[in-house]
């Protein structure tokens, strides 16, 4: 049965969302070193500077980080003078972030967010390759209008979809997860939740954003995409409420 904006997770998505969580907390201290080492190659020639980029072209002085890691972006954003803040829900994640650089450091899950953990306005909200979930997803678009000044935006970086879907559908769904391209000690890697470029897109309108860039970053090497990023400026005080569904 499909599930639409609103309904109740069903038993089987509220597991692989928990699974996310686990796994997460199960690598905090691999993921710290990979990061800190610079061993994803993607990062390092492109997605980093991807996301950097793209932040700078709204000229914040403020940022929320959501699902901020070990912290890189948020120290590399709070060195530049930006008053950052970084939430995970990984305590590990957390305690390695306040270890070193700048930045404000908040445990936080999206669902703590989206039921009003963060009483703060910032420029832009950004979601660097943290965006995993399903229900838990959905819930913090639409919570992330709250928590942004009149002309803020909301920044997604993500899996390039027509990429990193293998041999299986082109549509929404919950997908078997895969640590490849990251080295170092990793196993069990959780599910996580494919949405097609159109099904991002209709994520931001119907969370009351406007697409004002759709950027597809380049492997120096490959040429291909080496993700996709979104760029959606709020456009109401609040978002709207979702459309009712028809019976």
């Amino acid at each position: 049965m499909a599930h639409h904006p609103g309904d109740p997770p069903t038993a089987d998505q509220a597991r692989f969302e928990e699974q996310i969580l686990e796994s997460w907390q199960r690598h905090a201290a691999a993921w710290t070193q990979a990061i800190r080492e610079d061993r994803i190659e993607s990062r390092r020639l492109v997605t980093n500077r991807a996301i950097l980029e793209a932040v700078w072209s709204r000229a914040p002085r403020s940022a929320l980080d959501l699902g901020c890691g070990e912290g890189w972006l948020t120290h590399r954003l709070a060195g530049h003078g930006i008053d950052a803040l970084g939430t995970d829900a990984v305590p590990a994640l957390i305690e390695a972030a306040k270890t070193r650089g700048k930045g404000r450091f908040q445990l936080a899950s999206y669902d703590a967010i989206a039921k009003g953990a963060i009483q703060e306005r910032f420029d832009v909200a950004i979601a660097n390759f943290s965006l995993l979930g399903q229900q838990g997803v959905e819930d913090l678009f639409q919570a992330v209008p709250a928590l942004l000044t009149p002309r803020g935006a909301l920044i997604v970086q993500t899996m390039h979809p027509v990429l990193c879907r293998g041999d299986l559908p082109y549509a929404d769904g919950w997908r078997p997860g895969s640590w490849d391209g990251i080295p170092g000690d990793f196993s069990d890697p959780a599910p996580w939740f494919f949405r097609t470029i159109a099904s991002w897109i209709r994520l931001f309108v119907r969370n009351g954003f406007a697409i004002t860039d759709i950027r597809e970053p380049l492997h120096p090497n490959t040429f291909r995409p080496a993700a996709i990023l979104f760029i959606g400026a709020r456009i109401s005080p609040l978002a709207p409420p979702h459309p009712p569904r028809q019976r």
